[in-house]
């Protein structure tokens, strides 16, 4: 057994596309609109695991966009992704200065917490041994929920 991906729905394409390449980074890998379906899956991988996804299609997330309205609640409900960063401080510096929200700060130079625009929950863990403690995220309040 492998993993492949995990699938989140999404309301807005171009929301979602500005969130999870524009700000969080991920690599669109490839796209495939069903007329017959209507719907368009996107599928994003992270920067360390393209070339891995471009191969064997894994690991990988799958936006999917229904064409027809849905209202989509509950993304708690659904858990969190997980990425692995190489600098969670400067990550969640560049979210903040670009309007995310860090609803779990990393005040143990370890963990953060950030919501997609469709409420999906993103733990972003550092790479290795935890940062020391550091400003302003040590004293940073968490917001919401994640």
């Amino acid at each position: 057994m492998r993993y492949l991906h995990t699938m989140v729905r999404v309301s807005d394409i171009d929301a979602s596309l500005d969130f999870y390449c524009g700000k969080l980074g991920l690599v669109e890998i490839r796209r495939v609109e069903s007329q017959q379906g209507r719907f368009t899956l996107i599928f994003l991988a992270a920067p360390d695991d393209e070339a891995q996804a471009r191969e064997t299609r894994a690991p990988m997330i799958e936006l999917t966009y229904n064409w027809d309205p849905e209202a989509y609640s509950g993304g708690r409900n659904f858990g969190h992704l997980a990425y692995q960063v190489d600098d969670i401080y400067a990550l969640c510096d560049r979210l903040m200065k670009s309007g995310v929200t860090i609803n779990r700060p990393p005040r143990d130079g370890r963990m953060a917490f950030i919501r997609s625009p469709d409420g999906i929950s993103i733990e972003l863990l550092q790479k290795g041994d935890a940062l020391a403690p550091a400003e302003p995220w040590s004293s940073m309040p968490s917001t919401g929920v994640w």
